[in-house]
């Protein structure tokens, strides 16, 4: 689907139904949280390596000399500059590892709710030839979150929601450029904002309260239902015209 066509698309899209995406999303969850839940452990495993690459030198420094994490010592640049630029690429890491596990999981969803005979490939778009696309849009998306961090916090509210659309649009458009899926993220984010917005942070906090009422170990249950309703937000707006993700 080519850029025009996307946007054309959005133009076109019909008024959106809180409560009925919303119901939806409980109903495609009831048939994918054990997807979910996969999704979620295999991230954290797969980030567990680099977590102890940056946190093994600070603490064979502190254990060489355990002065230098008092408050009173004054920070070596030796230590830090290499901490800090390798928290830097944890970060980007971080990012294209859960950016194509999520769109693998939304390929998942897309397979469930259609009735698609397909494999659960939780690492799809983490294998060529998605790779090195999926590396230049998390690479955008984070230099997009840094930026609207940076100014005051505020500007995060409204990128959020296009964010999380880029995921959705990389996933069942793989063929567009990373530009074209920029764009087309804040095209139909812009035009689906308000809803949007209010059907992730209403499904972020109903996930958070039930895995903690689940004891907390339920929060890795519950937490992709989170990403339910912009799924269905992409397939009411745009559809499924795209095939070759299934191949």
């Amino acid at each position: 689907m080519t850029l025009q066509e996307f946007e054309s698309k959005v133009q076109n899209a019909k008024e959106l139904d809180f409560g009925d995406i919303f119901n939806r999303s409980i109903d495609l969850f009831k048939k994918v949280w054990l997807q979910g839940l996969i999704m979620l452990l295999l991230t954290i495993l797969v980030m567990l390596p680099f977590y102890l690459l940056m946190y093994l030198p600070l603490l064979g420094a502190g254990i060489i000399d355990p002065s230098m994490f008092e408050q009173s010592s004054e920070p070596n640049p030796v230590v830090m500059v290499p901490f800090v630029i390798f928290s830097f690429l944890l970060a980007l890491v971080a990012s294209v590892i859960s950016f194509g596990m999520r769109a693998g999981f939304y390929r998942i969803c897309k397979m469930k709710d259609l009735n698609e005979v397909g494999s659960d490939d939780y690492f799809f778009y983490l294998k060529k030839p998605y790779l090195p696309k999926m590396i230049k849009l998390s690479l955008a998306t984070f230099v997009i979150s840094l930026i609207a961090v940076l100014l005051c916090y505020l500007p995060v509210f409204y990128v959020i929601v296009p964010i999380t659309l880029m995921n959705l649009i990389f996933a069942f458009n793989p063929e567009q450029s990373v530009s074209d899926i920029i764009k087309s993220g804040f095209a139909l984010g812009n035009k689906k904002w308000l809803i949007s917005f209010g059907l992730i942070m209403v499904s972020s906090i109903l996930a958070s309260l039930v895995g903690m009422i689940l004891c907390f170990v339920g929060i890795f249950v519950t937490a992709s239902f989170s990403y339910i309703p912009a799924y269905y937000i992409y397939k009411d707006s745009i559809g499924f015209d795209v095939i070759e993700v299934n191949k």
